[in-house]
């Protein structure tokens, strides 16, 4: 019987070897969270990080305790617009991404 990936396992290779795909993840990402989508939101942008960046260094470009970026995106979590749109920042500079609310 061959062995089978977990739907998150496919997503993080995926990320790691397709950008375009990675920055369609980001912008789903963000597009949840904006129209109140959180918990979604949240869990696109935590499989997002652990594929790209990760929390260390997340936490290092941020200032913000890499297990505190955990919670943050957890099911549990509630992030605080300050660390959510610095995490945001950071995402979209290190994609090379400037992505804009349009009504």
């Amino acid at each position: 019987m061959a062995k089978t990936k977990s739907f998150k396992e496919l997503v993080q290779q995926h990320v790691k070897h397709d950008k375009k795909f990675a920055e369609a993840l980001l912008r789903e990402g963000v597009d949840a969270l904006l129209s109140g989508d959180v918990d979604t939101g949240k869990t696109i942008l935590r499989d997002y990080i652990k594929a790209t960046v990760g929390f260390e260094k997340l936490g290092a470009a941020t200032g913000a305790p890499p297990k505190s970026l955990i919670r943050m995106f957890g099911p549990r979590g509630n992030p605080q617009a300050k660390n959510l749109f610095s995490v945001i920042f950071y995402l979209q500079k290190r994609a090379g991404l400037r992505l804009h609310v349009v009504g």
